[in-house]
């Protein structure tokens, strides 16, 4: 019997009660213990309590960016964050020494403006966006003695050791080979996996969901191999191999994905191919016999012919360098996100919502409604973390952070009662360290672990226990947001959403015209399809968040699931063509009728919901 939908809960709701699956990240939870705790130790026992405060919330900044991947991707990941604060750190201070209220607010908003539209060009920018301005916003609202530019280099110190951690210490199965790339060999051999479970949900519903799967599993395995080289002499051969094993991939993927779209069971033995592959990258090991699939069709034909080149590449040691094909996208791309509708509209809104929350809060302070506190950063600063529409829908945001604030205050308050100073507040800061990285499987539990470890620095720094006033302004923030997140501006709503399904048209079209022609470059051929696939996987998670959205927001982007839909089948059937091009020379009538079918369905559904232009 089905449940009833009256009893479902909203989208937003069920956005917030979602929790992220897995393991639990130890080596990130030892990181997280050796990174804030122990800096703020040792900058007590040095005398620089001030400057060990920020060093620790430098750390905690950087261990919510902590995420899983290789060393190499985490040099991009914590590093670019860290040095976007420590930027902001200084803005912030000096404006906050030189500047009178209404020429600080401006400057904030015209910040706030900036790093929304940089926060629009990818993850590691949003993260680079969202640091900048909450340490902004805490360098002009801590008046501290002292240098900028000694608070701008403790707060490097103190990303630059959580980095370390993570480039210097092994972590659980990186035995195997040299312990620098477990990263990188976790990431390809889980492509492997995705692979061989796409062939076993080959002609079954589960299908489209275990080729998104794919599309993911790769998505991380190219990041993870496309940072910088950790070592240059000693590390290439280990390199080189897993390239050519990723490389070996791109094949496979593009042959499992074919067989998937014809919509036809295939044989177990199929999936023992990618299962032993996925076993040697995982063991550094050689792959042995693998079973050979039939070859009763171009697709079956194609996945033969890929699982022998991979096993060629896995008994080379990489003579040569083998090269993913890279995600090219360079200074001109961020420039054109940054600057287009979607960085238009984020930034406006970031740039209203940081200046709004700064000058209320410099308001408050003024009339002296903060009692004893002399920082007044905490309200811009909840604000830049409530704006940010990759942490779900705005409702989903503010229900996660009033409850997380409201129990880690709570939380604080009682621990503040019974631990002695300083050094219960020092154990307090070392145990909620480490579980930062745990936490970020959902906002309200980050905020719940955030919130308490930010009140014992603020007491450690100096300042009274605060708990009450942080929820008070908490709630405040939640207010403005949500008034600023329902307010009508000048442009079309949705316009990240919809840049990013641009972008995935664009990409899909480029992919097909590259099949079409018949170009002998297959290396080209999965670069584009590798985009095609990723830029259709972030406009996805964009038009999930904004379809969870309340009413009143996500009816800006009602009918983009149906463009991402018929989008998906355009690739897919794409990837078809090309591996029976490659098998027979020449297209079906059915291939094809369906490509013509599906850009034709694509231009209405394109036109459909082509959004009016605002008021």
């Amino acid at each position: 019997m089905s449940r009833p939908a009256a009893l479902s809960p909203p989208p937003w709701l069920a956005h917030a009660l979602r929790t992220q699956r897995g393991p639990v990240p130890w080596s990130a939870l030892t990181r997280g213990a050796l990174a804030a705790g122990p800096l703020l130790l040792a900058a007590m026992l040095a005398g620089r309590t001030p400057l060990g405060v920020l060093a620790a919330i430098a750390a905690m900044l950087a261990g919510i960016n902590d995420r899983p991947g290789s060393r190499r991707a985490s040099v991009k990941r914590l590093g670019a964050p860290a040095l976007a604060g420590a930027a902001g750190l200084l803005v912030g201070t000096y404006a906050g020494q030189h500047l009178s209220a209404v020429p600080l607010t401006l400057l904030l908003t015209v910040l706030g403006l900036a790093a929304g539209g940089i926060s629009a060009v990818g993850p590691v920018a949003s993260a680079a966006g969202t640091q900048l301005l909450v340490t902004a916003a805490v360098g002009a609202g801590t008046p501290a003695p002292g240098n900028g530019w000694q608070q701008g280099l403790a707060f490097l110190a103190g990303a630059g050791w959580l980095l370390l951690l993570r480039l210097a210490l092994p972590t659980p199965g990186s035995l195997a080979g040299d312990f620098r790339f477990d990263g990188e060999r976790t990431a390809v051999a889980d492509v492997y996996d995705a692979v061989a479970a796409l062939l076993d949900a080959a002609g079954s519903g589960s299908a489209t969901a275990r080729r998104a799967a794919l599309t993911a599993a790769l998505d991380h395995a190219q990041d993870a191999l496309t940072g910088p080289r950790l070592r240059r002499r000693a590390s290439s051969a280990a390199e080189r191999r897993l390239h050519a094993q990723f490389t070996a991939a791109l094949p496979l993927a593009e042959a499992a994905t074919a067989l998937a779209w014809a919509g036809e069971p295939v044989s177990a033995r199929a999936a023992e191919g990618p299962r032993r592959l996925a076993a040697a990258v995982r063991g550094n090991t050689g792959t042995g016999p693998l079973p050979a699939p039939s070859r009763s069709a171009p697709a079956l034909r194609a996945l033969d012919d890929a699982l022998l080149r991979a096993a060629e590449a896995f008994d080379r040691t990489g003579e040569a360098e083998h090269r993913p094909p890279a995600r090219r996208r360079g200074l001109r791309d961020a420039v054109r996100a940054a600057f287009g509708t979607g960085g238009r509209e984020y930034g406006l809104r970031v740039a209203v919502c940081f200046g709004a929350s700064a000058a209320v809060a410099q308001a408050l302070h003024d009339a002296r409604w903060y009692g004893q506190h002399q920082h007044w950063y905490w309200l811009p600063a909840t604000a830049v973390f409530l704006v940010k529409p990759d942490l779900g829908p705005l409702a989903s945001r503010v229900l996660c952070r009033v409850a997380g604030t409201v129990l880690g205050a709570l939380v604080f308050a009682g621990f503040a009662a019974l631990l002695p100073r300083p050094e219960g507040l020092v154990v307090l800061v070392t145990v909620c360290g480490a579980l930062v990285p745990l936490s970020t499987r959902n906002f309200a539990a980050l905020t719940a672990v955030i919130t308490p470890l930010v009140l014992a620095l603020v007491m450690i720094g100096g300042e009274p226990q605060a708990s009450l006033s942080r929820i008070a302004e908490t709630l405040l923030a939640c207010v403005i947001v949500l008034v600023v997140g329902h307010l009508p501006m000048s442009g079309r709503r949705g316009g990240g959403v919809r840049a990013r399904l641009d972008t995935a048209g664009s990409a899909a079209r480029a992919y097909l015209a590259h099949v079409l022609n018949e170009s002998g470059d297959r290396a080209q051929r999965w670069a584009l399809r590798r985009e095609a696939y990723r830029a259709l996987a972030e406009a996805r998670t964009a038009i999930a968040v904004s379809a969870a959205e309340l009413p009143a927001l996500a009816r800006h982007t009602e009918g983009t699931d149906t463009v991402a839909v018929v989008l998906e089948r355009l690739v897919d059937t794409t990837t078809a063509c090309a591996v029976h091009l490659d098998d027979t020379g020449r297209l079906t009538p059915r291939h094809t009728g369906l490509l013509r079918d599906l850009l034709d369905e694509l231009e209405r559904r394109e036109a459909w919901t082509a959004p009016p232009a605002a008021a």
